[in-house]
């Protein structure tokens, strides 16, 4: 598949740009607005200077691709499917969809209008525990009754691990990303819990806010706590840039044991009459999952695969995340929950 990339300032960015050749996708052009950044970029990665660009719709008319990959700001996202979608190109972005609810109905309008995939790339879409923790709920039933999740995802900060300016400029800005580890690391949360709720729409919305570090975030909180409510089970979101190392992990309890994910492919599992728990490691040789995002876009593109709803990429799962983005930033500073009342 040819692709294009707009926007090479994340740091995610590198999965795609240090990418060596196969025969899943071919990158035919890059956009850049900033220069300084293209050639830095160009030298680390040894790209072809002859497809790179400072001019989006000029990129698209010149090298014409199937399909686009987004690695700028969140709120670059919008301007990304603007120009993509009237010329019937596909777009995948990186987590999360948008920087706000309104941002994303204009987004899924378009999607829709000009009958594009719209994907979002989240890491833990790629984890084989994450698929195996699914079947475990709803394949073998092994928890029983699904009651309760709760999801920590960060590390110990953006500068403290040290991204780049390019990233951290727009990182920590409460307009371009749409606030700091809430939106950085609670969509993460939001994506598999809306996955696992099977696309229900939670009753309510609270979380909490702090900024530990305002020495380093002066703009935006670097601590949240969402908590989701629904019909019969519920989510805490632990989103931090304060953890003293990075994890993406999760407990999933029911009636009558429980999983923890620990990484991509270890996990812990108890059931209510094992003495201890067992420890568990999965690869994609025991179970079906991509493990390349960019084969998964390129195979939904092609046709080879087709998404089920609400699952881990699918815009109506990232509709929902973005909204429950939105409500926890409401709840965090009213100090309320929002309800989310009729669809």
């Amino acid at each position: 598949m040819r692709i294009a990339v707009a926007g090479i300032s994340h740091g995610h960015s590198a999965w795609i740009l240090g990418r060596k050749p196969d025969n899943i996708v071919e990158v035919v052009g890059i956009y850049e607005p900033d220069k300084g950044l293209s050639e830095r970029s160009a030298q680390e990665y040894k790209l072809n200077r002859g497809i790179m660009f400072d001019d989006l719709n000029a990129m698209l008319d010149k090298v014409k691709p199937e399909a686009v990959v987004a690695f700028g700001s969140i709120y670059d996202h919008l301007a990304v499917v603007k120009a993509c979608a009237p010329r019937g190109i596909h777009v995948m972005v990186e987590k999360p969809l948008a920087v706000s609810v309104k941002h994303a109905l204009e987004m899924e309008a378009l999607a829709k209008k000009y009958n594009i995939f719209l994907l979002t790339d989240y890491e833990t879409s790629w984890y084989p525990a994450t698929a195996k923790a699914y079947q475990l709920i709803y394949d073998s039933s092994y928890i029983g009754n699904f009651r309760k999740a709760v999801f920590h995802h960060g590390h110990q900060g953006p500068r403290e691990i040290g991204v780049s300016d390019d990233f951290f400029n727009w990182l920590t800005d409460p307009v371009k990303n749409g606030g700091g580890a809430i939106i950085d690391f609670g969509c993460y949360g939001a994506n598999l819990m809306t996955w696992l709720a099977k696309g229900e729409r939670p009753l309510s919305v609270s979380a909490v806010t702090r900024r530990f570090k305002p020495e380093i975030y002066p703009r935006v909180d670097d601590e949240a706590t969402i908590v989701i409510s629904y019909p019969h089970f519920q989510a805490i979101l632990q989103a931090s840039w304060n953890w003293p190392f990075n994890r993406k992990d999760m407990e999933l309890y029911g009636t009558t044991g429980y999983v923890k994910t620990v990484n991509n492919t270890l996990m812990h599992i108890r059931r209510k009459d094992d003495e201890t728990e067992q420890t568990r490691k999965y690869t994609a040789a025991d179970i079906p999952v991509y493990e390349d995002p960019f084969k998964y876009f390129a195979d939904v593109v092609k046709g080879k695969i087709k998404m089920a709803p609400y699952s881990l990429y699918a815009q109506d799962n990232n509709m929902m995340v973005v909204r429950i983005l939105e409500a926890a930033k409401t709840s965090a500073a009213t100090g309320k929950a929002v309800s989310f009342g009729e669809k």
